[in-house]
């Protein structure tokens, strides 16, 4: 499946596919993500036989799920349990703000054109580190707006990246 799919279907709210998502990023980390949604609360269950740093994977999780923009969820409840226990060792809760439909109107693409030569120091490497720390940099700041698109150009290459 592809990564365009997944989170398509992850932002319908298909706990499979959020799961799948937050596992990509934790199981190198020797933790399991289980997803279930409930009653418009979302219950995930990281375990792990280190949860030591509760406030980061609470903030991961809170991050996540608040980009995917599901609005079929209104809870979320995060578990740490480490494996064979029955009771978790931490739980957390957090609310998610109503999310409103965004309007077209409101969806942006955003182009930008590099100038510059290989005499200022903008070789191919250079070039794609710049746009790629503005790409992230432009999505991460700019929450309030549904952008779906950056595209920065050198002239002679561009890099693109959609949501």
């Amino acid at each position: 499946m592809t990564q365009a799919k997944l989170v398509k279907l992850a932002k319908q709210g298909n706990t499979q596919a959020i799961a799948f998502l937050m596992n990509r990023f934790l199981k190198p980390k020797g933790i399991t993500a289980k997803v279930i949604l409930k009653d418009a609360c979302l219950q995930v269950m990281l375990e792990s036989a280190n949860l030591s740093n509760q406030q980061a994977l609470v903030a991961f999780v809170h991050k996540g799920v608040t980009s995917l923009g599901i609005t079929s969820i209104e809870k979320v409840k995060v578990y740490g349990q480490t494996p064979g226990e029955e009771l978790p060792v931490w739980a957390e809760e957090f609310e998610l703000e109503a999310i409103e439909k965004i309007e077209d109107n409101h969806v942006f693409t955003v182009s930008i054109i590099l100038n510059g030569n290989s005499e200022c120091g903008l070789n191919n490497q250079t070039f794609e580190s710049i746009a790629n720390l503005m790409t992230n940099d432009i999505l991460s700041s700019c929450k309030d707006f549904l952008i779906k698109k950056v595209s920065i150009s050198d002239g002679v290459s561009v890099i693109t990246k959609e949501v």
